[in-house]
């Protein structure tokens, strides 16, 4: 095959040249050309040049995107089916127990018993009773280094019940009271005296019962009630007692988008005999007009009220009820101002829980009552922000008949020799501004706090001071508490100095010393307590007042037991 194909073309290259030739003769030119050796085709060697090529692209490329969306609703095929109607299943509620004891002891020989009884949880109502004592039996040294008796007893019964009805709530009780104090305290400049226990015991004893009724409708649309009477025979000797009864009422139902009502209250007192005046009584009807939104509130309204107190004639008083409220960072910052008044019930309950020391002539029940003519308060509250609230406001009051006690001291009484140191009403007007400041809030999940303190200035008519009142009181807590089962909880108070009189009251016909001015220091007080709670029904508590030992007198002459430390546990059945 490769000489077939080598033939063909010297077989043609022959023959072109012969034709070519006669063509030349006939121009006269005449070649020859001589074939030696057949055409062999070769290939020179060539060196050939090897290079990489330039990987550095000299051409920019910018890309562009140009695109659209054509949005289609998507229509998904749906069946409607029956929902099965929802079941609400209560909470579950906790076991309640029946009945509650208390037990503790102290030092100075102090009792602690508390006991409570009730029947299981019921929709038709409750009974129970409430029963309570504590007393101390301690001895506290005077500044001539005598020790005396300082020892107080507390006594408190109740028998309650409740019954539910579909509309309404009846309550009742019948409450017994019993309080015994000791007039320890004397001035210790007067020598050779020593006061026999029985001589100075002061004992008083309330017996009292009372019942409601009233509405247990949640709509504010619908008219509601609650109206109470009640009973009280107070005594603290056998021809020095009282009878008080009476009753009080709340009704009020929404109208045209205001909420209107009105409260009515009326009290009568009975005295003993023996303190020779006539019955006593206190009438009042306060109506009102109120109106709330999530943004602001306002409550018009005033109180007419008739006082017939040791006098031969009706004291008649008008005390307004204005407030107005509005939110001026919803949830944080909210304004308050309110206008009023109020008529301040000296009774002997409310007297002996301030001083129990009062003189036994019968003046513990003849005090006039307290008359706050006019009261104007503004200030801010809100949330703290840290899981608690706060408040800051000011109030400026207008005073009458305030009472303040004055120390009375015999150098030398021939009626009585035995006689401890008591206490004179005082009598005066005063002005009131009252600057108050509390917060409260949460530190971490286990630790929280609150706190109060407050400024007082007292302008008096016809005494320099106010007696016994200090320029400011306070106290801060912290509290903590772990899941429930130990919690714990300290407490810093503190009252600020005070000025307090002796022999400051000539009231009465007996002999008696100059006027003596003493003046309290500021005092501060620390307290703890801690409670471990082994199981539901069982837990162990710890109490420990006045921790830093500080010396504290209540009134003049009247030093307090200072240390207390009581332990005890509760159990519930």
């Amino acid at each position: 095959m490769i000489k077939r194909n080598l033939i063909i073309p010297v077989i043609i290259f022959c023959f072109l040249p012969v034709s070519a030739q006669v063509k030349k003769q006939e121009t006269g030119l005449k070649r020859e050309v001589t074939l030696y050796n057949p055409y062999k085709p070769s290939l020179p060697e060539v060196k050939k040049k090897s290079f990489l090529p330039d990987m550095n692209d000299t051409m920019k490329v910018k890309p562009e995107f140009r695109y659209d969306v054509m949005s289609k609703p998507f229509m998904p095929e749906y069946t409607i089916s029956q929902i099965k109607a929802a079941v609400l299943l209560p909470d579950p509620l906790p076991k309640l127990y029946k009945s509650y004891v208390n037990i503790g002891m102290g030092n100075f020989i102090t009792p602690l018993a508390e006991i409570s009884i009730t029947n299981e949880r019921s929709k038709k109502g409750t009974i129970g009773f409430y029963g309570r004592h504590f007393s101390t039996n301690g001895k506290v040294e005077l500044q001539n280094g005598n020790r005396v008796f300082a020892g107080y007893m507390d006594n408190d019964a109740s028998l309650f019940g409740r019954k539910f009805f579909r509309k309404n709530l009846f309550e009742s009780s019948v409450d017994f009271s019993q309080k015994t104090r000791n007039a320890y305290g004397y001035d210790t400049t007067i020598t050779d005296y020593t006061a026999v226990n029985k001589d100075i015991r002061l004992g008083y004893n309330n017996i009292g019962a009372k019942a409601s009724l009233a509405s247990l409708t949640l709509d504010s649309t619908i008219f509601s009630y609650d109206f109470d009477i009640f009973y009280n025979f107070f005594y603290n000797a056998k021809n020095l007692f009282q009878h008080n009864a009476g009753f009080t009422g709340m009704m009020a139902k929404a109208y045209k988008g205001f909420y209107v009502g009105s409260g009515l209250s009326y009290d009568y007192y009975r005295l003993s005999d023996s303190l020779l005046t006539s019955p006593k009584y206190i009438v009042s009807i306060s109506p009102f007009i109120k109106k709330s939104t999530g943004q602001w509130s306002f409550k018009l309204g005033f109180q007419a009220l008739l006082d017939k107190n040791m006098k031969a004639s009706q004291d008649f008083h008008i005390y307004p009820d204005i407030n107005f409220s509005f939110s001026v960072v919803p949830s944080y910052v909210s304004f308050f101002t309110g206008l009023s008044g109020k008529l301040e019930k000296n009774e002997p309950l409310k007297i002996i829980s301030e001083n129990p020391f009062l003189v036994r002539d019968g003046s513990l029940f003849t005090l006039p009552n307290t008359n706050h003519e006019l009261i104007v308060s503004a200030g801010l509250k809100g949330n703290t922000g840290l899981g608690g609230n706060y408040m800051v406001s000011a109030s400026y009051s207008l005073i009458s008949q305030m009472i303040f006690y004055s120390n009375l001291v015999f150098a030398g009484n021939i009626i009585n020799p035995d006689l401890g140191n008591y206490f004179l009403p005082v009598v005066d007007d005063a002005d009131l501004l009252n600057i108050h400041s509390e917060m409260n809030g949460a530190i971490s999940d286990k630790l929280s706090f609150n706190g109060m303190v407050n400024f007082y200035h007292y302008t008096l008519a016809a005494n320099d001071y106010a007696w016994n009142k200090p320029a400011f009181d306070g106290k801060l807590g912290l509290k903590y508490n772990l899941k429930d089962k130990i919690i714990a909880g300290m407490e810093l108070t503190a009252q600020g100095r005070r000025r307090l009189i002796v022999n400051g009251n000539f009231l009465i016909p007996v002999p008696q010393g100059p006027p003596l001015l003493i003046e309290m220091p500021a005092h501060f007080n620390l307290n703890f307590s801690a409670e471990y709670r082994y199981s539901k029904i069982l837990s162990f508590w710890a109490k420990f007042n006045n921790i830093s030992y500080n010396r504290y007198s209540e009134w003049a002459y009247y030093p307090s037991q200072r240390f207390l430390c009581m332990l005890g546990f509760t159990y519930s059945l």
